[in-house]
């Protein structure tokens, strides 16, 4: 009923030769113990995926922020949702709104005083032209965040005092050089703005300016009465010191 000791001895050492490497009883696999050093290693790479993992956002994030200054830092860049806007372009906007100021009432003298029908509509054509422009100036003086001035230049106040001061055909003369030469001038500034400004902004402004004051240049030298030869050279377009951001 009971096996002998010896025969079971013997079973046992049997089934011990039977079994394969790395194998325990029943079959299953025995377990292997990793060396130490290892180990030691996973742990580590471990560690180093979870950091990265914490620290690539917050470097992307951090590469994604841009300084608020305009590619190229020119002196008094400032960068605004319509484009970077330099001393330059807030200084054409500053000139535009003053072109307004005084060549409107210009205007009006003209369409009353004027001894010609060209004059009359030389003096219309500003009064419609800068009526539009500086609507258009004004919107873009409050879109970019500038001040512009409210009255005429002390040049421009003397101009209107001689225009009102003058009659019959001086009156005449006197317009028709006075405001082609200052149209002249600021000619030069609207096409250097238009071809270099990177502002949206000023570009659809200056655009706007370009036509308008090319349009009342043809007017006024359609009077007849224009002496190119006294015309002055236009200046280079240049930040007026008091041009400033609000």
């Amino acid at each position: 009923m009971f096996a002998r000791p010896g025969v079971m001895r013997k079973s046992m050492s049997s089934s011990r030769k039977k079994r394969g490497p790395g194998k325990v009883a029943y079959g299953f696999p025995k377990a292997t113990r990793l060396p130490r050093s290892f180990a030691t290693l996973l742990i580590i790479v471990a560690l180093m995926s979870t950091v990265t993992a914490l620290v690539v956002p917050v470097v992307r994030s951090a590469g994604s922020y841009r300084s608020p200054q305009a590619a190229g830092g020119a002196p008094g860049t400032v960068q605004t949702p319509t484009g970077p806007l330099t001393a330059v372009d807030r200084d054409f906007v500053k000139r535009v709104r003053w072109a307004g100021l005084w060549e409107i009432p210009a205007g009006r003298m003209a369409v009353t005083k004027g001894g010609t029908p060209e004059v009359r509509t030389a003096g219309q054509h500003l009064i419609d032209g800068h009526t539009e422009l500086d609507q258009a100036v004004l919107q873009t003086a409050g879109t970019l965040g500038l001040d512009v001035p409210s009255a005429p230049s002390a040049q421009q106040q003397a101009w209107l005092k001689q225009l009102d001061a003058a009659q019959g055909d001086e009156f005449d003369r006197l317009f028709a050089n006075i405001v082609r030469n200052a149209h002249g001038q600021v000619f030069a500034v609207v096409a250097q703005v238009r071809a270099s400004t990177q502002n949206s902004a000023v570009r659809d402004l200056a655009t706007l300016a370009n036509s308008t004051v090319l349009d009342h240049m043809m007017v006024l030298e359609a009077t007849g009465l224009v002496k190119f030869g006294d015309l002055s050279s236009p200046p280079a377009a240049a930040p007026s010191p008091s041009a400033t951001r609000r």
